[in-house]
């Protein structure tokens, strides 16, 4: 590794760690070291990184004192613990969690929309909800150019947004419908097999799931619009991997379908696909494994006055976490802003 930043990464062992380490060997950070961090069970596991290997380690003090960006990739409870211990000695916490989304004086940042608030964090820079991050970057540079009043999304959210638990019910219920028999749902509320569950997360204010509010107030915090009017419905479907969402825009200046395609078209992060004479548009089959957000459908929406309706796709693994906070450690180095 070059002369560079000593980064660390809280628990690399996991699914959304070995996506940033994937994509770390993919681009060109100036690393001098990787610091592998993990629980106390997978302490001495050996990871490889760019032909090297690294042994995990226990996340402690001592650790983040020799690190200069600590990448967190573990549960609420866990940043709660820890990234005030990273903060205390000087190492810049980017973190993918819920613990600091909301709270005030942390950065909420999707690069493509608001890198300049990265220069306002105190130690800590949190990264948002996958759906919020995919709807923000397809919808913001409409927000900036044509402003709006009203967003109404509906997101169509993979088994693999609940982890690898997610994945293997999914696998499993298949497998016993196919032999007749009935699925018993644990990771999931309902069989998720050959059906949609309109429940993510828990309920909350107003019979809306916590899911949905978080892309409420993460987009509002991240687009600098608190008076934003959105709505939400977040339902799982039976698709491994990527997100999907249908977004309604009620504009604010009148813009034409053409005027929003090449603006879209033109917009850091998003790539257009919107060729319905040969079926193209996104899908999340082939927005899996990718960096992009995928925008296609674009129409009018005929139901309302100067309206735009959206079709949306992008990897909640990678983009919708693990290249997003990739992204904001770029930032953060190309600026020297840690």
């Amino acid at each position: 590794m070059s002369r560079g930043v000593k980064l660390a990464i809280v628990g690399a062992t996991g699914a959304v760690g070995q996506e940033m380490m994937q994509i770390l060997e993919e681009r060109n950070l100036p690393l001098e070291e990787l610091i592998c961090l993990a629980a106390p069970s997978e302490v001495g596991t050996k990871l490889s990184f760019k032909g090297e290997t690294i042994i995990v380690q226990s996340a402690d003090e001592k650790v983040f004192k020799a690190a200069d960006i600590a990448l967190f990739a573990v549960e609420t409870d866990i940043s709660n613990k820890l990234a005030p211990l990273a903060q205390k000695n000087n190492c810049l916490v980017i973190d993918n969690s819920n613990a600091f989304r909301l709270a005030e004086g942390v950065p909420l940042v999707v690069p493509e929309v608001n890198a300049r608030d990265i220069k306002d964090h105190k130690g800590i820079i949190a990264s948002p909800n996958c759906s919020t991050i995919i709807m923000v970057v397809a919808i913001n540079p409409i927000y900036e150019k044509y402003g709006l009043k009203r967003v109404i999304v509906s997101t169509y959210q993979a088994v693999s947004g609940a982890g690898v638990a997610g994945i293997e019910e999914l696998d499993t219920h298949i497998k016993t419908y196919q032999a007749g028999q009935k699925p018993i749902p644990k990771t999931f509320q309902h069989p998720i097999s050959f059906n949609v569950i309109p429940h993510i997360d828990v309920f909350v204010e107003d019979d809306y799931t916590k899911e949905e509010m978080k892309m409420v107030y993460e987009a509002r915090k991240i687009m600098h619009a608190p008076e934003l009017r959105i709505s939400a419905t977040a339902v799982r479907v039976p698709v491994y991997r990527s997100h999907s969402e249908a977004i309604t825009l009620d504009l604010e200046s009148p813009a034409t379908v053409a005027e929003v395609k090449e603006l879209l078209a033109n917009a850091p992060g998003i790539i257009v696909q919107d060729d319905i004479t040969n079926n193209i548009y996104p899908m999340p089959l082939y927005a899996s494994n990718t960096d992009e957000v995928y925008v296609g459908r674009i129409r009018t929406d005929i139901s309302g006055d100067n309206s735009i309706a959206l079709w949306v796709a992008a990897d909640q693994i990678r983009k919708g976490a693990a290249t997003n906070t990739i992204q904001i450690a770029e930032e953060v180095i190309a600026k020297n802003l840690f």
